[in-house]
C-alpha cells in the first residue's frame, strides 16, 4: 500500500515537474516568437519606409521630366511666336519704308509741280520784260545807228552766224557721215543676210537652283541630327544650302554654276534614295562629280561637232561644256557662242575671208566665262591667256581679247565677232534685265532729259530705246531745239550705260487758240 502511495506521489511530483518544464518551454517559445514578430514588424516597417521613399523619388523624377518637357514645349512655342513676331515686324518695317518712300516721292512731285508753276510764271514775266527790252533796244538802236530795219536785221544775222558757226561745223560733219553711210551699206547688207540665213531657237534660259522636297520630314533628314548632314553636304559640294519656311523647296546657292549643278543633282539623288548620312553624301557627291565631268566633255564635243571644229585641243572641250551651265542676262553662253560662230562664218564667207578661222574665233570668244568665277580679271583677258597656252592663232586670240572693244582689233575677224556678238545678244528675246534695273534705267533716262533748261516733259518709250522730249515753245525756238537734242544725246552717251542705241526725239509744239463769238 505504501508502495502504491509512493508511486502515486512520484507520479504527481513528475507531473508537476513536467508541467513546470513544459510551462517554461512554452514561455521560451512564446518569447522567441514575440521577438521574431517584433523583428519582422521592424523589418517590414523599414522596407515600407524604403519603398515609400523610392516611390516618392520616382514621382519627383517623373514630375521633373514632365516639367522639363513642358518647359521645352513652352520655349519652342515662345521661339515660334518670337520668330512670327519678328517676321511681322520686318513686314511692318518694309511697309513703313515703302510708305515713307511714297510720301517722299509725293512731296518731290508736289515740289516739282510748284517749281514748274513758278518757272512758268517767271518765264512769262521774263518773256514780257524781254519783249519790252527788245522793243526799247530796237528803238534805241535805230535812233543811234540811223540804220533801217533791214540793215539792223542783216547785222543781227551776221552776229548769229558767228555764234552758230560751231553748229554749222557739226552740220557739215553730219553731212559727211551721211555720205559715208553709202560705204557702210554693203556691210549692213552682209549683216542682214547673215541674220536672215540663221534661224536659231530662242536662247534665253532661267537658271534654277532649287530642289523639290516631298515633305518637311525629308527636310529634317537633309539637315540631320544637329545639322551634321547639311554640314557634310556643304563641305563635300562647296555650296550653301538654304532651308527656310518655304514648303517643298530647298535652295542651292553657289557662284560656280557647275558646282551648283553637281550639288543639285546630288541632293536630288539623296532625296530619291532616302539614305542620308555623311558617308552616303560623300559617295553620291563623288559619283556625281564623275558624271558631271563626263557630261561636260560630252557637251563640249557636241559643241565642237556642231561648229565643225573637230581639231580643238582636249583641255578646251570641257571648258566649252562649262559654258552650257553659264548664262548672261538669261542667255545660255554656249548657245550664244555657237550662234556667234555661225554668224561670223557667214559674214566672213561674204567678205572672202577664211570661214573656218571665223567660226573658231566666234565659238571661243567667250571661253573666259567658264573660268572668270575662279580667276581675277575680265573674261576677255582670262580667255585669251587660256587659249594662248594652246598656240591658238592671232585671229582667235585678238577676237577673244577685243570683242568688247577694250583693245583695238588687229585682224579683220575681230570686227566680225563683235558684230555677231551684238546681233546674238541684242535680238528680241535673247537677253533680259531684271524689273528693278529696267525701271531704274528708264527713270535715269527721263531724269537726265528733264534736267535741261526749256524741257517740260520727257518720256522713255520702246523699252528705253527712245526718249521723247517736249520743250516749251515759248522759251525754245527751232535752232535751240536742235542744240538741246544734241546735248541730251551726248549726255546720255557720256553718263549712262545701255545696250544698243537710244534715239532722242525732241518735240516743239506751238498751239494757237482763238474763239469766235
Amino acid at each position: 500500500m505504501s508502495y502504491i502511495i509512493g508511486i502515486l506521489i512520484g507520479l504527481v511530483l513528475g507531473a508537476i515537474a513536467a508541467a513546470i518544464y513544459f510551462s517554461r518551454v512554452a514561455t521560451s517559445v512564446l518569447n522567441r516568437a514575440r521577438a521574431d514578430a517584433k523583428k519582422i514588424t521592424e523589418t517590414s516597417a523599414r522596407e515600407a519606409q524604403t519603398n515609400a521613399k523610392e516611390i516618392e523619388l520616382a514621382a519627383k523624377e517623373q514630375q521633373q521630366k514632365i516639367r522639363v518637357q513642358l518647359d521645352q514645349e513652352i520655349a519652342g512655342t515662345r521661339l515660334e511666336l518670337k520668330q512670327l513676331e519678328q517676321r511681322l515686324g520686318n513686314r511692318e518695317d518694309t511697309l513703313d519704308r515703302k510708305l515713307d518712300t511714297l510720301t517722299v516721292k509725293e512731296r518731290q512731285l508736289d515740289d516739282q509741280e510748284r517749281q514748274l508753276t513758278t518757272r512758268e510764271k517767271n518765264v512769262a514775266a521774263n518773256e514780257k520784260a524781254l519783249g519790252e527790252v527788245l522793243q526799247e533796244q530796237r528803238d534805241r538802236l535805230l535812233n543811234i545807228t540811223n540804220l533801217s530795219v533791214d540793215q539792223a536785221k542783216s547785222l543781227l544775222l551776221q552776229r548769229l552766224e558767228d555764234e552758230y558757226r560751231g553748229e554749222c561745223g557739226e552740220l557739215i560733219r553730219k553731212m559727211t557721215e551721211q555720205a559715208q553711210e553709202e560705204a557702210r551699206e554693203k556691210s549692213r547688207e552682209i549683216i542682214v543676210q547673215a541674220i536672215q540665213r540663221y534661224a536659231a531657237d530662242q536662247t534665253a534660259e532661267h537658271t534654277v537652283s532649287s530642289v523639290s522636297i516631298p515633305n518637311d520630314e525629308m527636310k529634317g533628314r537633309v539637315i540631320g541630327r544637329e545639322g551634321r548632314n547639311i554640314r557634310a553636304f556643304e563641305k563635300a559640294t562647296g555650296v550653301d544650302v538654304i532651308i527656310d519656311d518655304t514648303p517643298g523647296v530647298v535652295i542651292v546657292s553657289c557662284f560656280d554654276p557647275v558646282r551648283r549643278q553637281v550639288a543639285k543633282l546630288s541632293l536630288e539623288k539623296l532625296v530619291a534614295d532616302g539614305r542620308i548620312h555623311p558617308a552616303r553624301i560623300e559617295e553620291l557627291v563623288a559619283a556625281t562629280n564623275k558624271e558631271m565631268e563626263e557630261e561636260l566633255l560630252r557637251l563640249g564635243k557636241q559643241a565642237a561637232q556642231d561648229a565643225q571644229l573637230p581639231n580643238l585641243p582636249r583641255p578646251i572641250i570641257p571648258m566649252l561644256g562649262r559654258l552650257a551651265f553659264r548664262t548672261s542676262y538669261g542667255q545660255n553662253v554656249l548657245k550664244h557662242s555657237l550662234e556667234v560662230a555661225y554668224l561670223t562664218q557667214v559674214m566672213a564667207d561674204e567678205l572672202g575671208l577664211d570661214g573656218t578661222i571665223a567660226r573658231r574665233a566666234g565659238l571661243l570668244h567667250d571661253i573666259g566665262k567658264a573660268m572668270d568665277h575662279e580667276q581675277e580679271g575680265g573674261h576677255p583677258q582670262i580667255g585669251m591667256e587660256f587659249l594662248r597656252r594652246f598656240n591658238e592663232s592671232e585671229a582667235v586670240l585678238n577676237a577673244c581679247l577685243a570683242h568688247h572693244g577694250d583693245v583695238p582689233p588687229t585682224t579683220p575677224y575681230t570686227p566680225l565677232v563683235m558684230a555677231a556678238d551684238a546681233i546674238s545678244a541684242s535680238r528680241p528675246g535673247a537677253r533680259r534685265e531684271s524689273l528693278e534695273r529696267y525701271i531704274k534705267r528708264l527713270q535715269e533716262l527721263e531724269e537726265l532729259a528733264t534736267g535741261f533748261n526749256g524741257v517740260r516733259q520727257a518720256y522713255a518709250i520702246q523699252a528705253g530705246r527712245e526718249v521723247r522730249v517736249i520743250v516749251d515753245a515759248r522759251s525754245v525756238d527751232d535752232k535751240i531745239s536742235a542744240k538741246i537734242a544734241r546735248d541730251i544725246a551726248q549726255k546720255i552717251q557720256r553718263d549712262l550705260t545701255y545696250p544698243g542705241e537710244i534715239k532722242v526725239t525732241l518735240i516743239r509744239e506751238v498751239r494757237t487758240v482763238e474763239y469766235a463769238r
